[in-house]
């Protein structure tokens, strides 16, 4: 008898186990998800107030501009422009990780502190909690007295309501005289040459401001929207506590970035030479302009997706659209569908699920795909063997548009994202060359589910277990695919 009740009372136990997991599963999948499972429409005002007018200048600015298209030159140009840095520095990324590229940067930037500039970093908050908690290296910079660091909208899994709400922005600026713009995280992924595996393309673009004090600089659009974000309550402080740098690790870390520094400049004395000039390695540019989405952290109006498409509408000639991957609504497919129709040619670059790295994006692509062509725009899928990570718009021979908008739903109704709009003939030649060279390598996808593939091109052969979750995973989660 004693032994049948230990066992009705171990049943039990383990059963209100169970069923606790499982409500704890529910809730957290629920509140993630369901606030989300809409898909908010355009507000009079986003429609009324945006004028694609506004975006032509049709004369020279104050402001130059050049691209950065290798992981190489985003290093280089990184480790330069804050080595300049004399009163003020401001980095935003989504992701920022340990490795060599990003000791390089904080090295850059606890030196600058150390001469009383002052740092401010704005991080997501999911690369916040799995990336730099808890890690010495960042809690040098944190403890510095002349540098802060916020993190956007932190983790907290008893709040799962919160957990979409991210900052997909990656940006640098220093002091009045020039700003790094684009889709790069911050680590050796898309920074500099420390690795070759794992490596992704990626594309930014560097604005150069020739007047300090000008208040026609781009450079005050960003400053302000940078502000906007800095001073949300979402932003909550990294441990910015002065006590953390008496820690012995802490001590260690700072003294490995201080001969980090002396490395550096050692290694790569040019890009520390004060009399650099960077109006002789700049284009000239009309007007540079940003584009935002909201900045909170629930569902969004798609502002970014929307102006986009209302500027190339105005096309007179050609509209090239590169992304990563594309995962889009019915709405979203009727706006490209009216864009084919304005303008002659239009075709979209992405990769292909062979050479993409985000795996449930291909899975919602295979599944979708047929949508996206019914539009009428050409697809072609990149297989350059190298993920291509780069988010850009060509618009007919002057306009050219970078950032970190992804063609995808998360882009467009769940993240922050920017895009900046710049207005310069050398510039749109030189990304288009660099369009060119990615079609070149691509496949096009044909209506009928066939492809017109390049002699040279040769697409990597997929184990059929892949196929299979490919084809499972976009089934699952299209109930979700506002997510993706």
């Amino acid at each position: 008898m004693i032994r049948k009740q230990k066992k009705r009372k171990g049943f039990f136990r383990a059963h209100k186990i169970s069923c606790l997991m499982l409500f704890l599963f529910i809730y957290l999948i629920a509140g993630a998800t369901v606030p989300f499972m809409h898909y908010p429409k355009l507000q009079p005002e986003t429609v009324e107030d945006f004028d694609p007018s506004a975006f032509r200048k049709g004369a020279p600015g104050v402001d130059r501009a050049a691209l950065l298209e290798t992981n190489e030159s985003a290093w280089e140009e990184r480790i330069r422009l804050l080595s300049r840095a004399r009163e003020r520095i401001v980095l935003s990324t989504f992701d920022m990780r340990p490795g060599e590229s990003t000791r390089d940067i904080l090295a850059m930037l606890l030196n600058r502190a150390d001469q009383g500039v002052q740092v401010r970093i704005l991080v997501d908050g999911f690369s916040g909690a799995i990336r730099m908690e808890g890690k010495a290296l960042f809690y040098v910079l944190s403890s510095h007295p002349n540098v802060e660091i916020r993190i956007y909208n932190p983790m907290n899994p008893l709040l799962p309501w919160k957990l979409q709400g991210r900052m997909h922005d990656k940006y640098v600026m220093v002091d009045d005289e020039a700003y790094i713009l684009g889709g790069r995280n911050t680590f050796d992924y898309f920074i500099g040459t420390y690795t070759d595996k794992h490596v992704s393309r990626d594309r930014e673009i560097l604005i150069y401001n020739t007047k300090p004090g000008s208040e026609e600089t781009s450079l005050r659009e960003l400053e302000a929207y940078f502000e906007g974000v800095w001073n949300l309550e979402v932003c909550k402080p990294f441990h910015n506590d002065e006590e953390l740098a008496k820690k012995q690790k802490v001590k260690e870390e700072r003294a490995l970035l201080e001969e980090r520094y002396e490395q550096l400049r050692k290694k790569a004395p040019e890009l520390f030479d004060e009399e650099w000039d960077y109006e002789e390695h700049t284009c000239e540019a009309g007007g540079i302009h940003l584009i935002s989405n909201p900045t909170g952290i629930y569902a969004k109006e798609p502002v970014v997706f929307y102006k986009l498409v209302q500027l190339m509408k105005e096309a007179r000639e050609r509209v090239v659209i590169q992304s990563p991957y594309v995962v889009v609504n019915s709405y979203m497919c009727k706006q490209l569908s009216l864009l084919k129709e304005a303008v002659p040619d239009v075709k979209i670059l992405l990769n292909s699920v062979e050479n993409g790295d985000n795996f449930v994006a291909s899975s919602d692509y295979l599944r979708n795909k047929k949508d996206i062509l019914e539009t009428g725009i050409p697809l072609y899928e990149y297989d350059g063997g190298i993920s291509n990570h780069a988010k850009s718009i060509l618009i007919d021979e002057d306009l050219s548009l970078i950032g970190s908008y992804n063609l995808d739903l998360r882009s467009s109704y769940l993240d922050t994202e920017l895009m900046l709009v710049v207005e310069s003939q050398e510039i749109n030649r030189e990304l288009g060359g660099y369009m060119d060279a990615s079609e070149a390598d691509s496949k096009r996808a044909l209506p009928d589910g066939t492809y017109e593939i390049p002699e040279h091109v040769t697409v990597e052969e997929v184990p059929l277990w892949k196929q299979a979750a490919w084809g499972v995973v976009g089934f699952l989660l299209q109930p979700f695919r506002m997510l993706i």
